[in-house]
């Protein structure tokens, strides 16, 4: 399995039905790449009328927030507000180094000891996995080495500068004293397990990171909460953590209504195309027990996350979208917690302190959007607390289950619709919602107003189909 990302539960908000599937540039600042400017929405639609943002997760927030500062109108769609999901649940961390995805050569070798044994990373409600199956199979498949590095190379670009995109989207408001900077802890019990991950972290050297490794009893020097068991480890620079990922997103929320942006409490229902665009026609975004004709926007944007399948199907997406349920116990008043976020990873979890409490998140579960949580998982963190922290003591703790959006590439659908222009994607970012939200917003704002997005989308073309193309001649 991956390095987990930022142990985000989605990240994208989720206005959308469940559809029983599984003012000026601001901050905006140029990038390497991309000529010219790129077809944007009808400019007559774009000079009358708001962008559309279903989904007020951290990605549809950075959609909108970028849409302001482009001279945009923005009105964000959400069933139940900015992070009432998703995005409040997320390990907290800035992962720019999370471009290994959970599919790595191997995986389908260990799945099945992942999933038998009581502390393993790796769940399935087995009446669940007939649905499962469909997407199963092209996401093993994506597992063979050559594939796995054309996504991980996707994938980079969209995190290895993660924390200044977040500086930038954050700018100078209350939200910017929510991003702490901080290095990365990778943990093993010894060097052995370490080099069991070399292809993991040659990925991580060729998109240009190194890092410091620690052994022995300088392990709890750096870091004296970890357990006497771990005695190697990989330290990254260059990373940060938010401190409560929920209210940070909430006054980015903020910041669109002070903006000028409008946030709307409704679940949507449908999108639709007024004429062929060519004549200025906009889409209208229709809402449940909202009016019949529905708000007129220029342009709408699926940010929906896990929750994002048949709106997407329906508008050309052919890249299968599945639930990657998430826990956390977030540790209320807690002591004896690291002082930085540390991924333990062997068991494929997060522990991020923020400010007096920590929050151990992770795990994979496949159970769709609709099962309840359940205690295994549970007891599986609580057991990983106790043997990871030992010294880990708090006043209460918070349980709580989320929902990652995951592609069979594991790389998100961001850009506009192969069926029609005015439908941009913005979803499906998997274990990296939070870390890649800042760039994945500003990218598809900018490709909305015509604007170069100066990075290839291709890797990321919602209609891209759900198995990655090799390069010729490569080997696995």
């Amino acid at each position: 399995m991956g390095d987990g990302g930022d142990g985000d539960h989605g990240g994208d908000g989720d206005g959308g039905d469940d559809g029983g599937d599984g003012g000026g540039d601001g901050h905006e600042s140029g990038e390497s790449g991309g000529d010219g400017d790129t077809p944007g929405v009808a400019p007559s639609a774009s000079m009358n009328a708001p962008v559309g943002i279903i989904g007020a997760g951290i990605v549809g927030i950075a959609c909108a927030l970028h849409l302001l500062r482009l001279g945009r109108r923005v009105i964000v769609i959400d069933r139940a507000g900015p992070a009432a999901g998703a995005s409040q649940g997320n390990a907290g961390v800035l992962a720019c180094c999370a471009m290994v995805p959970v599919p790595t050569p191997g995986v389908a070798r260990h799945a099945p000891r992942m999933l038998f044994d009581r502390d393993g990373p790796l769940f399935l409600r087995w009446p669940y996995l007939p649905r499962l199956l469909p997407w199963l199979m092209p996401y093993t498949a994506n597992a063979r080495r050559a594939r796995v590095q054309r996504i991980a190379a996707a994938l980079a670009p969209l995190l290895v500068d993660s924390v200044s995109q977040h500086r930038a989207l954050a700018g100078d408001g209350p939200a910017a004293r929510r991003i702490r900077d901080s290095d990365y802890l990778f943990v093993y019990p010894n060097r052995a397990a370490f080099a069991a991950e070399k292809f993991a972290w040659d990925l991580r050297a060729a998109a240009g990171f190194a890092w410091e490794v620690i052994e022995g009893e300088a392990v709890r020097e750096v870091e004296p909460a970890l357990g006497a068991a771990h005695r190697f480890a990989v330290r990254l620079g260059g990373h940060a953590c938010i401190a409560s990922p929920g209210d940070y997103v909430a006054e980015l929320a903020g910041e669109v209504t002070r903006g000028g942006g409008e946030l709307l409490r409704a679940e949507v229902a449908d999108i639709r195309p007024r004429g062929d665009g060519g004549d200025g026609g906009g889409v209208a975004i229709l809402t449940r027990g909202g009016p019949a004709g529905g708000i007129e926007v220029a342009a709408a944007v699926i940010a929906t996350g896990a929750w994002s399948g048949p709106l997407g199907r329906r508008f050309g997406a052919n890249v299968p979208l599945e639930s990657e349920r998430g826990y956390h116990l977030h540790f209320r008043a807690a002591t004896g917690a690291p002082r930085r976020p540390v991924m333990f990873a062997q068991r494929k979890a997060v522990a991020t302190p923020m400010d007096g409490d920590l929050r151990l998140a992770g795990l994979v579960e496949f159970a769709g959007l609709r099962a309840p949580r359940r205690a295994a998982p549970l007891a599986m963190l609580r057991r990983a607390a106790h043997a990871l922290l030992p010294g880990l003591r708090a006043e209460s703790c918070d349980e709580w289950l989320g929902h990652r959006p995951a592609t069979t590439d594991s790389l998100p659908l961001l850009g506009p619709s192969p069926r029609d222009a005015r439908v941009f994607f913005a979803c499906g970012h998997q274990h990296i919602g939070l870390t890649a939200a800042a760039k994945s917003g500003r990218l598809v704002a900018r490709m909305i107003c015509g604007r170069a997005p100066g990075l290839d989308m291709s890797p990321y073309r919602p209609d891209r189909g759900p198995i990655v193309q090799e390069a010729t001649g490569a080997t696995n």
